[in-house]
This record gives C-alpha cells, sequence and structure tokens, in this order.
C-alpha cells in the first residue's frame, strides 16, 4: 500500500503529460484533433484507461514486482492536416518522450528542494521525497520505453518519418505484429537492458539538481 500511494500520482502525471505532449505538438502542426476531442489537457480524467491506467498500475504498485507496466488512452491525431507531414510525425512522435524527460527534471529539481534545510521540519518531507524520485524514475522509464524503434511506440513513429516513403509503408505494416513482439520482449526480459541508462539519468538528474541548486546532498 505504501508503494502505490508513493507511485500511483507521479504515474499518472507522466503518462497524463506524455499524451499531452503529442497532442500540444500536433496542434503546433496545424491539427487540432486532440483539442477537439478535449484530450489537450492535463486534467488526467480524459485521458484514462480503465485497465491500462487504473487496473494493472495499481495492482503492480500492489504486488512485489519491480516492473511497471500501465497506458493512457494515445490521443487522437490525424497526420493529413499536418503542413509537413514527415517533419510532423517526427515531432510529433517525440514529444510524449520529451515531455517525460521534462517531467523528471523538473521531478529532480523538486526533491533537491525537499532537503532545503527549511524542509526538514515539515511533516510531509519524506512522502515528497519519496514520490519525487519515484516520478524521475516512472518518467525516464516511460520516455526510454517509448523511445524503442518498434510500432507504433514513438521510437517506431521517429524511424517512420526518417524512411523513404516505400519503406515507411513496410515499416508501419509491422505494427500488426507489435503487441507479439512487445510480449515477447516483456517475457524474455530484453528490456532490462533500459535499466541501466534510466538508473544512471535518474541519479544524475537527482545529484544535478542538488548542485544546479547549491543544496548539499545530506540536507
Amino acid at each position: 500500500m505504501e508503494k502505490l500511494a508513493v507511485q500511483f500520482v507521479p504515474f499518472l502525471l507522466a503518462m497524463v503529460a506524455h499524451e499531452y505532449g503529442h497532442g500540444w505538438m500536433a496542434k503546433r502542426f496545424g491539427d487540432s484533433t486532440a483539442e477537439r476531442a478535449g484530450r489537450l489537457t492535463m486534467n488526467p480524467w480524459p485521458h484514462i484507461d480503465i485497465l491500462g491506467t487504473l487496473i494493472l498500475p495499481v495492482l503492480n504498485m500492489l504486488s512485489p514486482s519491480a516492473i511497471m507496466f500501465g497506458w493512457a488512452k494515445p490521443v487522437p491525431i490525424d497526420g493529413r492536416n499536418f503542413k509537413r507531414p514527415r517533419m510532423g510525425l517526427f515531432f510529433v512522435a517525440l514529444a510524449g518522450p520529451g515531455m517525460n524527460f521534462v517531467l523528471a527534471i523538473l521531478s529532480g529539481i523538486a526533491f533537491a528542494l525537499t532537503n532545503l534545510p527549511s524542509m526538514s521540519d515539515f511533516w510531509m518531507t519524506e512522502a515528497l521525497q519519496a514520490m519525487a524520485v519515484a516520478s524521475v524514475g516512472l518518467n525516464y522509464s516511460l520516455a526510454l520505453f517509448n523511445l524503442l524503434p518498434v510500432p507504433p511506440l514513438d521510437g517506431g513513429r521517429v524511424l517512420e518519418s526518417l524512411l523513404p516513403p516505400k519503406l515507411a509503408l513496410k515499416f508501419e505494416q509491422m505494427a500488426r505484429f507489435s503487441l507479439f513482439l512487445l510480449a515477447i520482449l516483456f517475457m524474455s526480459g530484453a528490456l532490462q537492458f533500459l535499466g541501466g541508462p534510466i538508473r544512471w539519468l535518474s541519479l544524475t538528474t537527482l545529484v544535478g539538481a542538488h548542485h544546479l541548486l547549491g543544496i548539499p546532498l545530506d540536507g
């Protein structure tokens, strides 16, 4: 239950920020589909998928498993409205993970601020620190996973935008096998290779935020 209390809010914010990023960037390129659908918002409710955002993540947080798995409703995007389709696809795909990188850095700064001497006697300091650390790790995990070059993940969309049109079409057709491929990656433990970069990025962010703000790590 403690794990749920610490991780659920950061997880929800990470998912919402990710989808908002896609919708925001799509609008910059001329597609307002997400906005018309009421999805260009940081309000979590329109983004929630009952199974992927609530049931599975909560069950995971209540279990001893270290693997976090979940998703939000994909933001509706119509690439036909993009002023520059290939460039739009590239930047819209990167915007989701990009938002997670930004949120991870902001969470690192928030963690550093909780180590200010003035925060030492605040009754919620420990809880805020745990949530900030969880937010850093969760956001980097979500960003790096989505950057894998597998359709329909964001990394697959980025790669698709860089390929010649004929190859891009063939690559897009691979999306029908994506769930099978991702299941193999999960069950085989192949995704463990992401653990190293996630830990390095998290530690670098947490330590770097303290140095940036001139706050001693020991509080």
